[in-house]
């Protein structure tokens, strides 16, 4: 896939219509190929832009994502396509906006049967493909209490990762505690806690499940750090792809920093000087979760498969609370739920060292959408008629194209935002009126320029609307008409 291959939409400053065709499985390889990379998606929950060294943090110790930045590329305006979580991750999975899948908030929707996602696609080229950590597209069952939707008899909601292309599952449907993920005191402010010596029996259930694949759930290796409970699932499923010669898929959605943080003593003490035990627990957990960056990162360079391997890592959405919380949106306005950059704008880092070089930065503005794409050229999926919302990030990984042609589009109940280039329009609530901001000369969003530009402001909203039209179609149901490919 090129992707100078634009069609008219595109063109006109609408996303590029694309779909994968259904593989011709006469003519697939069959057996690993250096020219498949592996692929690991890594992400974290609720983490802000300013929270990692890469961005200029200073307060919180994350020296793996630091190195992982050092040796690939820094994406300076990487974005969630939604302000919270499970709208991003069907966008991430599909190169859909969330609206086109009818995924609006969290806890919202679920992956629906007829979506095409990376998983399925990339199994088709003979990929292991793996999910691990938090899902939060649909239920995991339907025989019991579990999480926020899961219930007996909701076959409505349930759409778990095994059934959307993933081979091996070690997946929640929503959050957990940052350690000991199953338990929680008796009492708690749902904020955070101190780590409980004996969780079985000073604490109570949780009350979400870790499942596998064949959708039975998980009982063993579940105390501690939660990031590590999750990786000691992830580092069996690389070893034995490799030992088969086999190129693995493998997402891996951490939990933390996501609330209720919780972090144990060796964390903790890194951090004497926080401002209170919350925002000790909520560093000592993103470090908690940095360890296993590195841990993973370790692995790829141990088994000789770090070259071929494209590793990103980005978070879901802004941070949570208001600015006495303990995650920072750096210079940005906005948090978790909020359009503004602070509530979408995230750490985002690629490393791929056969072909990006390291210590590379761009101000190429990237959104989760794009992943697919990127994905799909890189292992040759011609493009079809599907809308996706992402490009391909292949040209910007070579030094080609340092700014996106393709606007990107924002929707999160009510609220509306449209990025051209430098140029984005923002509205807190659909009857309120368009702001406009330069994101090169005002990142902060400061300067609002729309009186002074009705006209540029005019048809960005038209296009803006075009878009919209073009979501609500694909909500409806009108890329479906021939079936989900695939399945």
């Amino acid at each position: 896939m090129k992707t100078t291959l634009a069609c008219i939409a595109a063109a006109l400053l609408l996303p590029t219509s694309l779909v994968f065709a259904q593989p011709d499985t006469d003519d697939q390889p069959t057996t690993n190929d250096a020219a498949r990379p592996n692929v690991i998606l890594m992400m974290a929950d609720d983490l802000g832009w300013g929270d990692v060294g890469f961005n200029g943090g200073r307060t919180i110790k994350t020296p793996a994502l630091d190195a992982m930045a050092a040796g690939g590329m820094v994406f300076e305006r990487f974005y969630a396509a939604a302000p919270v979580c499970s709208p991003t991750r069907g966008s991430m999975l599909t190169g859909r906006h969330p609206y086109r899948l009818d995924i609006p908030f969290a806890n919202r929707g679920f992956l629906k049967p007829h979506e095409f996602t990376l998983a399925e696609l990339l199994r088709a080229r003979d990929y292991g493909t793996g999910h691990f950590g938090k899902w939060h597209l649909g239920t995991l069952t339907t025989s019991q209490r579990d999480a926020n939707r899961g219930r007996p008899g909701n076959t409505h909601e349930y759409s778990p990762p095994w059934e959307n292309g993933f081979d091996v599952c070690f997946s929640t449907e929503a959050k957990v505690p940052t350690w000991d993920p199953m338990w929680r005191p008796k009492s708690t402010n749902g904020k955070w806690w101190p780590a409980l010596e004996q969780p079985e029996r000073a604490g109570v259930r949780y009350g979400t499940a870790y499942w596998d694949e064949r959708g039975r759930e998980v009982s063993e290796n579940l105390k501690g750090c939660d990031s590590r409970v999750i990786v000691d699932r992830v580092e069996p499923f690389i070893r034995q792809s490799v030992e088969k010669g086999q190129p693995f898929f493998a997402v891996v959605w951490f939990h933390a920093p996501h609330l209720p943080v919780v972090a144990g003593k060796k964390y903790l003490d890194m951090y004497p000087d926080a401002p209170s035990e919350y925002h000790a627990h909520y560093y000592g957990c993103v470090t908690a979760l940095d360890e296993q960056v590195g841990r993973i990162r370790g692995l790829l360079r141990e088994l000789g498969v770090e070259g071929n391997t494209l590793l990103t890592f980005c978070s879901d959405n802004g941070p949570e609370g208001n600015d006495r919380a303990p995650g920072r949106a750096g210079p940005f306005r906005g948090r978790k739920r909020s359009l503004l950059e602070g509530g979408v704008r995230v750490p985002g880092v690629i490393e791929w060292p056969e072909k990006i070089p390291a210590g590379s930065r761009t101000h190429f503005a990237a959104v989760t959408s794009d992943l697919l794409p990127t994905i799909a050229e890189v292992v040759e999926v011609e493009p079809a008629v599907r809308p996706l919302d992402g490009v391909s990030l292949l040209p910007v990984f070579a030094g080609k194209c340092n700014e996106r042609a393709e606007p990107i589009g924002f929707a999160s109940r009510g609220q509306a935002a449209w990025h051209e280039g430098d140029w984005k329009i923002h509205r807190a609530r659909a009857n309120r009126p368009w702001e406009l901001f330069n994101l090169k000369d005002d990142p902060s969003e400061r300067n609002d320029l729309a009186e002074a530009m009705p006209e540029r402001v005019e048809k960005m909203a038209e296009r803006y609307q075009a878009w919209r039209d073009s979501c609500e179609a694909s909500r409806q149901g009108d890329d479906y008409c021939c079936g989900k490919m695939g399945r």
